[in-house]
């Protein structure tokens, strides 16, 4: 069943379960019971033997500790206990008292979520938790839902990382991109060069990104998001307390009623800056040999290693802030330590099951090839060279969605990529390594099993179901828009009349939208 049609089964069949029963957790069970049942061809000892290699895989790999997984599950946990101390500090209500006072209106939050997203551009993963701590006080006091936090959250993430050359995303495409100039002697331009080229190609990024601003300024909100917008707005309830929240806690937390807003921005900044000081330091000691350079560094940064001490970093200095109002401010009860690591270890709970889920059966699909083929089809279709940038974007965006991974995607679509076009029009090179990358965000966008949709949903504090049909319907739009796009960029091979394209239809989109609102109230 390997590289073939059967190979799509396990994830359609982890989308229906989630469309249906609206449970992750359950849906990503059935996923990988399916997958385990047919690469096994229904032999129980043998499905039990594949659960039990791909559980332990996340934890062991190649008879050592697979720190990767390991220090990702150990930073959400750090986190968690260092948004609880910031609460209890009163840095969070401080902060959301502070930003009440200059962020004047819902659209001033939501804009300021996202512009806060658009800055932190380093790591997706990092972007997803750490925008979600710094906005959730300013929008939970303007009524935003969690949902809609969780859709910006995620909408500037990734896609925002994908045209950014110094990001960990950058670096990684900027090697494939080297790998693949240098087999098919592509001496036009380098790698960098190329990279910078294809910003304004990556149509998907900028109609996602356009769609978060129409949303925060015009106040429009379609399908399923508005049922979570009118209820926020009514009733200030940002989030369905009877699902499982993860990132939220679970009980009340104490908190200081002298809190200021440094006791928030101090453990967040120090968590920013020992997380990108490790990420310098992990890829500068990668290096062995060669020229060192940022792009080289954030090429071989260790992002998990660099997420876990930057939240030793930021619970250092959490702590610290904690034990000097205990003991010499006196103006919190020492006791409330243990409550506070309780809370946050258990807010984060929900969230390590899901991924531990995810990225089990991420591992099962793998072993279909599911990816390999997908790819294949691209390979096989005789289709006209204009309509390649349209067929790559679609092809990544299917295999982003069921596979759950943008960088496994890249690595297997950007070479398929690259060897078709230089053997039939080199004018398409770039178009068609832009398309890629531009359909592999759209699919990891959409993905409900997903790393960055799953961070997203925890650093919003939103149920992970609700964020991921919530944002469906802006996430086709865009991709409606872009694959309008792709298809003039292959036919004129013009990145002007591309963006123009997009341009009109994110015009059409908003009128469309704006109206329908207008007559619905």
């Amino acid at each position: 069943m390997e590289n073939t049609i059967f190979s799509l089964v396990p994830p359609v069949v982890v989308i229906l379960m989630v469309m249906i029963t609206r449970r992750v957790i359950l849906s990503l069970g059935v996923g990988i019971v399916t997958a385990a049942l047919l690469l096994s061809n229904f032999s129980l000892g043998k499905t039990f033997f594949i659960l039990w290699e791909a559980v332990k895989g996340i934890f062991i790999s190649d008879h050592t500790w697979n720190t990767w997984s390991i220090f990702i599950l150990l930073f959400l946990i750090l986190l968690g206990v260092v948004t609880a101390f910031t609460n209890i500090l009163g840095g969070s209500k401080a902060f959301g008292e502070w930003a009440m006072k200059r962020v004047k209106s819902r659209t001033g939050a939501q804009v300021m979520t996202a512009i806060v997203g658009i800055i932190i551009f380093i790591d997706d993963y990092f972007n997803s938790l750490i925008v979600g701590q710094i906005s959730r006080p300013v929008t939970d006091s303007y009524r935003v839902s969690r949902a809609k936090l969780a859709y910006i959250i995620d909408s500037t993430s990734a896609p925002v990382c994908v045209v950014s050359p110094i990001s960990s995303w950058g670096a990684y495409i900027i090697g494939i991109l080297g790998t693949i100039f240098t087999l098919h002697h592509v001496t036009e331009y380098s790698p960098l060069t190329a990279f910078i080229k294809m910003i304004p190609m990556n149509l998907y990024v900028w109609a996602a990104l356009a769609i978060v601003f129409i949303v925060a300024f015009w106040g429009i909100d379609f399908g399923p998001m508005k049922k979570h917008e009118a209820r926020a707005v009514r009733t200030g309830e940002v989030v369905d307390k009877n699902k499982t929240i993860s990132g939220d806690f679970m009980n009340p937390l104490p908190v200081c009623e002298n809190g200021t807003v440094g006791d928030l921005i101090w453990p967040l900044a120090s968590l920013v800056a020992a997380t990108v000081l490790a990420m310098l330091w992990t890829g500068y000691e990668a290096i062995d040999g060669g020229k060192v350079s940022i792009l080289t560094i954030f090429e071989n940064t260790d992002v998990a290693k660099s997420l876990l001490y930057g939240g030793l970093g930021g619970l250092f200095v959490t702590l610290g802030i904690f034990v000097y109002k205990s003991f010499v401010k006196k103006s919190i009860n020492p006791n409330t330590f243990i409550v506070g690591v309780k809370e946050g270890v258990k807010s984060m709970v929900p969230a390590c099951i899901i991924l531990i889920f995810a990225w089990t059966i991420v591992t099962l699909i793998d072993e279909f090839q599911t990816g390999d083929y997908l790819a294949s089809l691209v390979q096989q279709s005789n289709i006209h060279i204009s309509l390649f940038p349209f067929l790559l974007f679609i092809v990544a965006g299917m295999m982003a969605f069921v596979t759950g991974t943008s960088w496994g995607s890249f690595g297997i679509l950007l070479p398929i990529a690259g060897e078709i076009a230089v053997s039939t029009d080199m004018n398409m090179l770039l178009p068609a390594l832009s398309a890629v990358l531009a359909g592999t965000v759209f699919g990891d966008h959409c993905s409900p099993i997903s790393d960055t949709t799953i961070l997203s949903s925890t650093g919003a504090g939103s149920n992970h179901i609700d964020h991921v049909i919530t944002q469906l319907p802006y996430a086709f739009a865009a991709a409606c828009i872009a694959a309008i796009g792709y298809l003039m960029l292959g036919i004129t091979e013009s990145t002007l009349a591309s963006l123009a394209a997009v341009i009109v239809g994110l015009f059409i989109l908003a009128v469309i939208v704006k109206k329908q609102n207008f007559n619905e109230s």
